[in-house]
This record gives structure tokens, C-alpha cells and sequence, in this order.
């Protein structure tokens, strides 16, 4: 399947999505919203598919944000019809597989949202971060404002919300918004070592592990810790669960069914 602003490849059970506007920063326009919503969806539905992988096309980006040539036609009533629909951001949160994002370049306002919303963030030593938003009159609308602070802090995301402040690829490190630092040359060869990682794991157990841990960011301890308990359970009717318990006990490698 083609598409006009992403390019989407399926490999060895990895779904590689390819932001691909290289010529305006792989700003965000209402046509890769939407193709993002359809590929994710796809995605989601497709067994065969254990991981994901979000980059950008080009050198210089990630995704520099949304399309700001769009917003002098849009409205307050064109943003609060969009309130009961899924958006590309909460899709990539809540899929129930890994995603990781693998940023080169600017990752800003939008862009930097991605990351907000994928599992894992490796980035590359020439990356830069930040939600810019406040210097074209708008806030975060992807997320930033609720995800930012409990990932780095209600301080450092009020700093970084207010000020607009643009970040290196250390200090988003030293801040825990992404998990690694890369030199550029070696990003590649970093995210394919993750995913090894990462696909010689049960993909039902993952999907659980992703749901338990997404819940605790949204609930009290209490009722999370009683979330994972039942989720724990889950796990014992799996049959990769029995797999992995006679693999270890056999001392081989484990072979997942999915379910």
C-alpha cells in the first residue's frame, strides 16, 4: 500500500513507518494525520507485526511539528470535533506492541510528541527536542502537557512548555525523555540491537506488560498494583507462558505462538 506522506515497510515482523516530508522538516499536515491513523490501525490488527519502528525521512528531521501553514484556516470547532476520535499520538501509546522511535535531527512540538507517546526513544548526538508551541500562540495539543510532566517533572515541563526551549540530545537523556544517545552513524545498528532484544520476547506477553505499565500512569498505586495482580494471572493461561517455563527449564530458546 502507498501513501503520499509516510512510507511503510513490514519487515522480519517489524512495521517500519517512514514520516516522509523531508522537504518541510516532516512537518505534520491533516494528510499524514490521517495516513498515520491508517497505517496504526493496520498495524494494530496485524499478527504477523511484533514491533515498531517511527523515524524520519532526510537528514535534518525527526518531525519538526505540525504544518503551521495549516493553522490560519483552522478554529476552535474544527479542533473540538477531532475530541472522540483517536489521534495518531494515543494509537501509538496504546497499541499494544512496542514502538520504538528513532530520532535523527528535530523532534519538536508534534514530532516531539511522538517520541512522548512511543515506548522507547533512541535518539542520535546531533537530535534536538523541544515543544515550541507557545511561539506560534498555541499549547501542545498532541499530549505534551500531560505526558511531558510525567515523564520529566512538573518543573522541567513548565520550563521547557513555557519557554519553548529547544534541547540537545543529552540534556533530553539527562532529563529521561529518551532512553539512549547515539552517534549518528551508529542509530541504525543501536535500534535493530533493541529489537532483537525485543522480538525474542512472547509479543502476548509484551502486549500485557505494555497495558500494566501504561495503566500506572494513569491511576492511583492502588488500584494499579491491584491491575498488575490480575494481569499477572493473565499470563499463567497463555501458552507462551508455559513455553518460556519449559524452555528455561530446559535450557533452550523459548518458541512463541502469540498466545
Amino acid at each position: 500500500m502507498s501513501y503520499e506522506t509516510i512510507i511503510y515497510e513490514k519487515k522480519d515482523h517489524v512495521g517500519w513507518i517512514t514520516l516522509n516530508r523531508p522537504e518541510v522538516l516532516n512537518a505534520q499536515n491533516n494528510q499524514m494525520r490521517k495516513e498515520l491513523i491508517e497505517v496504526l490501525e493496520m498495524i494494530r490488527d496485524d499478527d504477523d507485526v511484533r514491533a515498531i519502528v517511527l523515524m524520519g525521512a532526510g537528514d535534518k528531521a525527526f518531525s519538526a511539528g505540525a504544518d503551521i501553514s495549516e493553522f490560519p484556516s483552522l478554529y476552535p470547532t474544527d479542533q473540538l470535533k477531532k475530541r472522540a476520535i483517536k489521534v495518531h499520538y494515543e494509537l501509538i501509546r496504546e497499541i499494544p506492541k512496542p514502538v520504538i522511535a528513532m530520532v535523527n535531527g528535530f523532534a519538536l512540538g508534534g514530532g516531539c510528541e511522538i517520541t512522548l507517546a512511543s515506548d522507547i526513544v533512541i535518539a542520535s548526538e546531533n537530535s534536538q527536542f523541544g515543544q515550541p508551541e507557545v511561539r506560534v500562540g498555541i499549547i501542545p495539543g498532541g499530549g505534551g502537557t500531560q505526558v511531558l510532566p510525567r515523564l520529566v517533572g512538573e518543573k522541567k515541563a513548565k520550563e521547557l512548555i513555557f519557554t519553548g526551549r529547544i534541547i540537545s540530545a543529552q540534556e533530553a537523556l539527562q532529563i529521561g525523555l529518551v532512553n539512549q544517545v547515539v552517534p549518528k552513524e551508529k542509530l541504525r545498528e543501536t535500534v535493530d540491537g533493541v529489537l532483537k532484544m525485543i522480538l525474542a520476547k512472547s509479543p502476548v506477553i509484551l502486549k500485557i506488560a505494555k497495558m500494566a505499565v501504561n495503566k500506572s500512569l494513569e491511576t492511583t498505586l492502588s488500584t494499579g498494583l491491584a491491575y498488575e495482580k490480575d494481569l499477572f494471572a493473565i499470563c499463567f493461561g497463555t501458552e507462551d507462558q508455559k513455553e518460556a517455563a519449559r524452555a528455561f527449564l530446559e535450557k533452550r530458546d523459548p518458541v512463541y505462538k502469540g498466545r
